[in-house]
């Protein structure tokens, strides 16, 4: 009797719910009763995951290479997901922040914890050969992570270090989006032109990142900070939170791509350009571009500093702390 009453109260629950927005409850259950059972391989599309690795060439590691980098974009994807749900919020719950912020700072640490497989993971005679194959392919062309870095922090922040100072909020959201430190990244090593990896990321995705950034003008993660009341904005687990995703983002993931390139493409005799031709010992050193996201939650001292250890011991790895 008590199943009976159950399955009456949802049917009820049902109809009103399809009443509402004006849907008919009968023509759903119809549905159900023709819909297939689901399973796991149907729900996550495993197919279709498993056939999209597609190597161009015969060395067994490039497979390697292709999945951590397919990894790495869905991880991309879901701290996308959570930035977009702080930028989104309007409740000022700094508990909410505090999660949202904690989740990203996971994805970010399995990231970094998982980069050995591109650092120790691959046969560097392997990975020297198949990567010729990819130009002018580039993990510098992933759009993800220039959108996750329009969500946390102001454009006037992501501008080369030798422009950032004559620039300010008050400038166009185009202009800045000009001087973003990434492009100087992205330039031949010989003439100082873009190059043709910058030159199909900028046609393909400018509009994109354009749209994003003016979107956000006001209400990314380090805006939604500064909003909060004061009391909030001194909660010191939210405080450390924001601090970790900055270091995590700005300086542990930008050295894992440093020492990766330090282990297939640095030499003694002469240095391996990357397939995209970025100048990387310029570019993915974090003390150099000292890209910060919430650049009043440091001292002077900890600006100054910033990446700096750690870059000397990728530089100087023999060096005594």
């Amino acid at each position: 009797m008590k199943n009976d009453e159950r399955i009456a109260s949802q049917i009820n629950k049902l109809e009103e719910k399809y009443k509402n927005s004006g849907q008919d409850l009968s023509s759903y259950l119809d549905g159900l009763l023709y819909q297939r059972y689901l399973t796991y391989w149907h729900y996550i599309h495993l197919d279709t995951l498993l056939s999209i690795q597609v190597p161009r060439t015969y060395f067994p590691d490039e497979e390697i290479f292709i999945m951590y980098h397919q990894i790495t974009e869905l991880y991309f994807k879901l701290i996308l997901h959570e930035q977009k749900q702080i930028v989104e919020d309007r409740s000022q719950d700094v508990e909410f922040f505090i999660e949202k912020a904690s989740r990203i700072n996971n994805y970010f640490k399995a990231l970094i914890s998982s980069f050995s497989i591109m650092i120790k993971g691959m046969q560097r005679e392997q990975f020297l050969r198949y990567r010729m194959a990819l130009l002018p392919a580039s993990g510098f062309q992933s759009v993800q992570y220039r959108m996750i870095e329009l969500y946390a922090t102001p454009l006037e922040n992501l501008a080369h270090h030798t422009e950032r100072d004559s620039l300010s909020a008050e400038n166009d959201i185009e202009e800045l989006y000009e001087y973003i430190y990434w492009k100087k990244g992205a330039t031949d090593l010989k003439t100082g032109e873009k190059t043709l990896t910058l030159k199909q990321f900028e046609i393909r995705y400018t509009p994109r990142l354009l749209r994003i950034a003016n979107q956000v003008k006001n209400s990314t993660i380090y805006h939604k900070f500064l909003q909060l009341p004061e009391k909030s904005r001194e909660n010191k687990e939210l405080i450390q939170a924001l601090k970790d995703l900055d270091i995590n983002a700005n300086v542990n993931w930008p050295l894992m791509h440093l020492g990766s390139a330090y282990r297939y493409l640095a030499s003694d005799k002469k240095d391996v350009e990357a397939t995209g031709g970025t100048n990387w010992k310029e570019y993915l050193p974090p003390s150099f571009q000292k890209i910060i996201f919430f650049p009043t939650l440091y001292s002077e001292n900890e600006l100054d500093s910033w990446g700096k250890q750690w870059v000397e011991h990728i530089f100087n790895p023999t060096k005594k702390e």
